[in-house]
């Protein structure tokens, strides 16, 4: 235990681009009790746009710079990215390091993704107990390279938690017999009056006409290379609409060039990162999520308590999200169902209006209180074994 009979909690982390599993743990480190917990946050590389939002409660240590605070000069620059990976390298060799750069035992030491899984169980603390966090589809392609460490990895936690049933359940049917450690599903909290109160502020710039607006990594398997060809198919056959992605990614590049070759540059927009996206998504008319894969994605929710009628695939707990044809609307991971939804929802008013009478109410779904809650329970159980 911490000062003051505290529970000394470390969370693990690679860096704080904007994305759901940083919302999470942010989330989580404004809500947890800090009557009843010492919280402490370690980033690998101190990067992304939330690196500076953390909670003022919370103490961050990082073990590397960020890109942010590296030189201008594109020479000095990729030397610092050499130098940085060669650092990363030694304290994964030598946890040591990382542990006197933090300088303190910890109860409980939590790895908020599988990529620090590593981190938190080469802890050289063999005392504290150690929590995952799940968030991933196990049989997703572009992760296999990575399964066989992860599945090292699973038993050797006190507690596993999944952000979906869904995610838990594809564990136990691809992987059976692996030996589980105690495991707990827990959906990710939905911060209902802060979303709402962002939304309220002005945004300039938006399109006339109707306007679907999606909130995403720029990667492969959120699937908006599909969504750019449905885009462009509807405006040739006449169906006059925008698109407008707020979020950044290895994929810019590749899409900007797509938009170009499509000739859309006008109707398919790239807005970026945004530190508030909510205005965006109250100001638009839909929201959609073309993703090949996801968890229990934290946009959809999002999106629902603003009250935009959705369009999402059949992914992860998205069904068990979206109440299909009453909240919004499911589809599977192509392009021609892509292109079908969103030509219904331009051309079908009634329609449109129904879902937004069911949106009215839909934050009664949302009870997050209940899941700081189950989060606070299982840190002070473990913390007593």
């Amino acid at each position: 235990m911490g000062d003051d009979n505290k529970i000394k909690v470390l969370f693990r982390h690679r860096s704080m681009e904007m994305g759901g599993v940083e919302k999470v743990m942010l989330s989580l480190l404004n809500n947890l009790d800090r009557e009843k917990f010492e919280m402490t946050v370690c980033l690998n590389i101190n990067q992304g746009e939330l690196r500076d939002e953390f909670p003022k409660h919370v103490r961050k240590v990082f073990l590397t710079r960020g890109k942010e605070d590296f030189s201008g000069n594109t020479v000095l620059q990729k030397i610092q990215l050499i130098l940085r990976k060669l650092r990363l390298q030694k304290i994964q060799k030598q946890p040591a390091i990382a542990d006197k750069l933090l300088g303190e035992q910890y109860d409980i030491e939590i790895g908020m993704t599988y990529g620090d899984f590593p981190a938190v169980l080469n802890s050289t603390n063999k005392n504290s107990k150690k929590i995952g966090w799940f968030h991933s589809e196990i049989n997703l392609p572009k992760l296999q390279p990575l399964v066989p460490g992860i599945l090292k990895n699973f038993p050797e936690f006190d507690q596993m938690i999944y952000c979906s049933q869904k995610i838990k359940d594809m564990m136990h049917q691809y992987y059976p017999d692996l030996q589980y450690p105690p495991e707990e599903v827990i959906i990710n909290a939905i911060p209902v009056d802060e979303i709402r109160k962002k939304a309220d502020e002005p945004v300039t710039g938006l399109p006339a006409g109707p306007v679907f607006v999606s909130i995403g990594r720029l990667h492969s398997r959120k699937g908006y290379h599909k969504l750019v060809l449905a885009h462009a198919r509807l405006i040739t056959d006449g169906f006059h609409h925008s698109v407008i992605v707020v979020g950044d990614g290895e994929e810019f590049q590749n899409l900007k060039q797509q938009i170009a070759d499509n000739k859309v540059e006008d109707t398919f927009i790239l807005a970026g990162n945004k530190m508030n996206p909510y205005p965006y998504v109250k100001n638009a008319d839909y929201f959609i999520l073309p993703s090949e894969s996801e968890a229990w994605p934290l946009v959809i929710a999002e999106a629902l308590i603003l009250q935009k009628p959705v369009i999402a695939t059949r992914t992860g707990d998205i069904p068990a999200m979206v109440n299909h044809g009453k909240t919004g609307y499911l589809i599977n991971y192509e392009t021609d169902e892509m292109y079908a939804s969103m030509k219904k929802f331009l051309t079908e008013p009634e329609l449109i209006s129904e879902m937004k009478k069911n949106l009215i109410s839909i934050e009664e779904q949302f009870d997050s209180q209940k899941i700081f809650d189950a989060v606070e329970n299982i840190i002070i159980n473990l913390s007593k074994k």
